[in-house]
C-alpha cells in the first residue's frame, strides 16, 4: 500500500477518535432529556479558551488547566440545562432547537467581547512517531489515545454504576421509569453535568490541535451532527463507529483531493445514507 495513504487511513482513525467524545456528548444528551444541544460546539470552544486563558496567562501548569476546563464546562452544560433547557421540556422541539441556537450566539459573541477575534494557540506540539515508513503525529496520537479512554469511563460508569443504569433506563422509557423509582429530573442534571465534562474533555484534546477563537465550533460543530445522525440520534454506539467511519472519509478524501473536497465527499456520502438510511446506519 502506498504509504501516504497508509498514513491518511492512520490519521482518519485518529481523527475519529477526537470526534467519538462530542458525539458521545451529545447523543447522550439527546438520547436521555430528548433536546439537540445545537450550542455543544460552543461549549467545547469555551473549554479551548479556559484552557488556553490559564495556561498562557494565569501560568498555571497545563495538566492544571486540563483539570479546571472539566468542571467549568460541566457547571456551563448543567446552567444550560437549569436556564433554557429546562423551562422548555414540554415545549415543542423547535422552540427548544431554537433556544439551544440562540445559546450559540451568545457564547459567540461574549467570546468575540472578551477575547476579540485573534486566533490564539497554546504553542505545544508533541515530535512525530516514525512507524515504518508512516509519520504518526504524537499530538494526534495523544489526544486518540486520552479520547479512547474518555469513551471507556463513559461506558463504564453507564454500565455498573446505579445512576448510569437510571440513566440508561430513562433513555429507555422515560415515561415509565419514574414508576420504578427514578426520578427523571435528576437524571436530567447528571446527564447534562455528563455532557459538559465530555465538551471539557474534547477541549482539552482540541485545543493542542487547533487555534481558538470565537468561531472555531465552526470547524468542528457542523460535523459533529452530522455524524451523530448518521449513527443514529441517541445510538451512543452507532456515533462512536460513525465518529471513526467519517473520519477516515475526511482524511482519505484530503489525501486524494484536498481538504475543502474531502468536507464534500463526506457531506455527500451522508446524504446517500440519509437516502437509504433514514434513520442512521446504526438505528435501532
Amino acid at each position: 500500500m502506498d504509504p501516504f495513504l497508509l498514513e491518511a487511513l492512520v490519521n482518519g482513525v485518529l481523527l475519529g477518535g477526537v470526534f467519538a467524545l462530542p458525539v458521545l456528548g451529545l447523543n447522550l444528551v439527546f438520547g436521555v432529556v430528548d433536546v439537540i444541544w445545537l450550542c455543544y460546539a460552543e461549549l467545547v470552544m469555551v473549554g479551548m479558551y479556559a484552557v488556553w486563558f490559564l495556561h498562557t496567562q494565569a501560568g498555571w501548569p497545563l495538566a492544571l488547566a486540563f483539570a479546571a476546563c472539566l468542571p467549568v464546562v460541566a457547571a456551563l452544560g448543567v446552567a444550560l440545562h437549569l436556564l433554557v433547557v429546562r423551562p422548555l421540556l414540554g415545549a415543542p422541539p423547535i422552540n427548544q432547537v431554537l433556544a439551544t441556537g440562540g445559546v450559540l450566539f451568545v457564547l459567540q459573541g461574549g467570546a468575540t467581547l472578551v477575547f476579540s477575534t485573534d486566533f490564539r494557540s497554546l504553542g505545544v506540539e508533541m515530535p512525530p512517531m516514525e512507524v515504518g515508513e508512516v509519520f504518526v503525529s504524537g499530538t494526534k496520537l495523544a489526544a486518540f489515545v486520552a479520547a479512547l479512554f474518555g469513551a471507556a469511563a463513559l461506558w463504564a460508569f453507564l454500565k455498573f454504576t446505579y445512576v448510569g443504569t437510571a440513566i440508561r433506563a430513562i433513555a429507555r422509557d422515560r415515561e415509565v421509569m419514574p414508576l420504578m423509582g427514578v426520578d427523571p429530573r435528576r437524571s436530567y442534571l447528571v446527564t447534562s453535568a455528563i455532557g459538559g465534562t465530555l465538551a471539557g474533555f474534547a477541549a482539552c484534546l482540541l485545543v493542542v490541535q487547533l487555534d481558538v477563537h470565537p468561531f472555531v465550533g465552526l470547524s468542528f460543530g457542523p460535523i459533529t451532527f452530522i455524524i451523530c445522525v448518521m449513527g443514529g440520534l441517541g445510538n451512543m454506539l452507532g456515533g462512536f463507529l460513525a465518529a471513526f467511519l467519517m473520519g477516515i472519509l475526511v482524511s482519505v478524501g484530503g489525501f486524494w483531493w484536498n481538504t475543502e473536497m474531502s468536507y464534500v465527499v463526506a457531506f455527500a456520502f451522508f446524504i446517500v445514507v440519509m437516502f437509504l438510511r433514514p434513520r442512521g446506519l446504526f438505528a435501532r
